[in-house]
């Protein structure tokens, strides 16, 4: 007997996939969509990169800031308008091979990677470099898989922007309180004065805030502050070669 059209149309028992492989199905799916994703993260920094070698970029801090509607203060400051005793005082408390190693300090990561716990690295080891596709692309956390994405693109951003323009994107991203980048306005909101009129002495209590900006006020340094700043002073009358890529051109 001839079937009907329902009857033709009804997918039999056996068309039917059983639950387990429409879980499956589910499943492979889900994570066809994450893997998207991730290759989109991943491919994001490599293309912006380039573009950030001519563009005055944004920190994924002061994205945060703009989302949850906070806003943030940040002047954009070339490098030449800001104080050479910043760019001496950050070098030499943040990165002093800066000027010879190509976005990685292999020596200090390496010591530091001997040095680690099961927990993960106790320091970053983080180069200029570093902190800046950090602060421009990924996140804050002390995990072995952001430092996975953090070292490559360092190295490629290192190959694709000078040393002075990865100075300079640094000293303008930089947090140096709450809802406060970048060196130009950290100068006015502490102390009334452009960035590149800072003294040596203003340099260095700013730079000693760099690790703590939040709970550290350069114009107002606690007794330790002002034991760091003088170390990162002294050291910065010091650098010599190691600022020469910033200065001589």
């Amino acid at each position: 007997m001839a079937r009907s059209i329902e009857e033709a149309d009804a997918p039999s028992e056996a068309e039917t996939p059983p639950p387990a492989a429409r879980r499956r199905t589910r499943r492979r799916r889900i994570l066809g969509r994450i893997a998207l994703v991730m290759a989109a993260i991943v491919a994001l920094p490599l293309l912006l990169v380039p573009v950030h070698a001519l563009v005055r970029p944004v920190s994924t801090l002061m994205l945060y800031d703009l989302v949850t509607l906070s806003g943030y203060t940040r002047t954009w400051a070339p490098l030449d308008s800001i104080s050479p005793h910043l760019v001496r005082s950050v070098v030499m408390s943040e990165d002093g091979r800066f000027c010879t190693h190509g976005g990685v300090d292999w020596d200090a990561l390496g010591a530091v990677l001997e040095a680690a716990s099961e927990d993960g690295p106790a320091r970053g080891a983080s180069t200029v470099t570093m902190q800046t596709v950090k602060n421009l692309y990924l996140w804050n956390s002390r995990s072995y898989v952001r430092k996975g994405l953090e070292l490559p693109l360092a190295l490629y951003a290192d190959l694709v922007w000078s040393k002075r323009r990865t100075m300079e994107i640094y000293l303008n991203i930089a947090e140096w309180g709450p809802n406060l980048y970048g060196a130009e306005a950290a100068a006015q909101a502490y102390f009334g004065k452009s960035a590149k009129a800072l003294s040596r002495r203003e340099a260095a209590l700013m730079t000693a805030a760099l690790p703590n900006p939040i709970a550290r006020n350069p114009a107002k340094p606690t007794q330790r502050q002002s034991r760091i700043a003088r170390l990162v002073e002294r050291r910065a009358t010091q650098a010599g070669a190691y600022t020469d890529c910033l200065f001589d051109r």
